[in-house]
């Protein structure tokens, strides 16, 4: 967890099922626990975007893209601004239905 740039993570009790509740949710930034025994992963996603609004931090490079859908399809925040990358899956996946394509352009 050190070498993770920022993200939301979910320790289970060893030898848990995937159902049952997990021992902790958190929130880290820069390899550090800035949250820790949150309610839920939505919470977590919630909280994790706040930080990152209120201490002004840049998506992780390798990252931008998901934090872009997140926030600005999902989460509607700023969606009036889409790159043109992901105008076009908002266009694919909004206005016609689910289609399958492969990918591996990067943004």
């Amino acid at each position: 967890m050190e070498q993770t740039v920022m993200g939301v993570y979910v320790i289970q009790k060893e030898g848990a099922e995937p159902e049952d509740d997990p021992e902790d949710i958190g929130v880290l930034i820069e390899g550090v626990e800035a949250l820790t025994d949150l309610g839920n992963i939505a919470q977590a996603c919630a909280l994790l975007f706040g930080l990152i609004y209120c201490l002004n931090l840049s998506y992780p490079p390798e990252l931008k893209c998901t934090f872009e859908v997140l926030q600005k399809i999902l989460l509607n925040l700023d969606g009036q601004k889409l790159s043109s990358k992901l105008h076009c899956y908002y266009v694919v996946f909004m206005c016609q239905g689910p289609v399958k394509f492969k990918t591996t352009a990067t943004c």
